[in-house]
Order: structure tokens, then sequence, then C-alpha cells
């Protein structure tokens, strides 16, 4: 896990300077045309998880929530990281997946919603905008799944480590 933990400080390091760039350049909710008819930066708080799911919920019971689930997937994270740190892909898996849950769970607990800013889109259809710290999680998750998926039972890389 100790050989992991600079990879976990600079992705929650490039994750927070980033949102801390996008807040204190942009206006909530300005917009920059980066590459046309296809990114933008876009400033926006988003006070659910992805999606916006549960962002209409009354903003105490969210936060609350939050905090708890985020807190607890954090512990989980690292408990399955020590408990199968021999499997190198998975264990690269929960560095990035840890990495984008501390990032958010950074912003959940300073603004009690998590800044997003980048937005992907062709014509009028817009991917919901996203940070760091999810590309983190969403790209841990596509490499566990890979491992999951590719790996069999008992195969480890305790000799690649």
């Amino acid at each position: 896990m100790k050989k992991y933990l600079p990879v976990i400080f600079v992705l929650v390091l490039i994750d927070q300077i980033s949102k801390f760039y996008i807040k204190h350049i942009f206006d909530l909710y300005e917009t920059k045309e980066i590459i046309p008819g296809f990114f933008n930066l876009t400033f926006v708080l988003n006070p659910g998880a992805a999606f916006g799911f549960l962002a209409k919920l009354d903003d105490s019971y969210r936060q609350i929530f939050f905090v708890i689930i985020t807190a607890l997937a954090i512990f989980i994270v690292i408990y399955l990281m020590y408990k199968e740190i021999d499997h190198k892909l998975r264990a690269f898996a929960y560095t990035l997946i840890l990495s984008g849950a501390i990032g958010n769970f950074i912003d959940r607990i300073y603004l009690g919603s998590v800044v997003d800013f980048l937005d992907f889109y062709i014509q009028n259809y817009h991917w919901p905008a996203f940070n760091v710290a999810d590309s983190c999680i969403t790209v841990g998750i596509f490499f566990l799944f890979i491992d999951i998926l590719f790996k069999k039972k008992g195969d480890t890389d305790v000799n690649q480590a």
C-alpha cells in the first residue's frame, strides 16, 4: 500500500488544484469553449452523486448521507486494497478509485457539493459535467472490471509487484 501513496497524493493534488483553479477563475455556471462542438470548461457544483443523483434531497440529509457513504467507501477500498495487494492491476484500480473518492470527499466536507467542470458534448447532447476525481474513479472501476473478468481464480502478481 505504501508504494501507492505517492500516486494517491499526486492524483488528489491534481484534482484539488484543478478545482481550485476553476473556482477562482470562473464564475458559477460560466463556460469557456475549448474545442468547438466537443469540449467546454464549465464551473458547476454538484450537490448529488454521479449525474446529480439525490441532488434534490434536503441539504442537511444529503450532506450527512454523502459524507458517511463516502467515508465508508474509502475504508472499504482501503481494506480491499490491503487484502488484494498482490493483484497488481487490482491494486492500481483501487489506487485510482481511492484517489477519486478522497478528492470528491474533500469537496463534500468543505463545500457541501462537488466541483465539476469537464463538459463534453456533441451538438446539443452534453455528458454530465465531471472532474479529475470522477475520471479516476471511472478508470479505476474499468481496470477493476478488466482484472476481475480476465484474472483466473488464485492467480496473483506477487512476483511482479
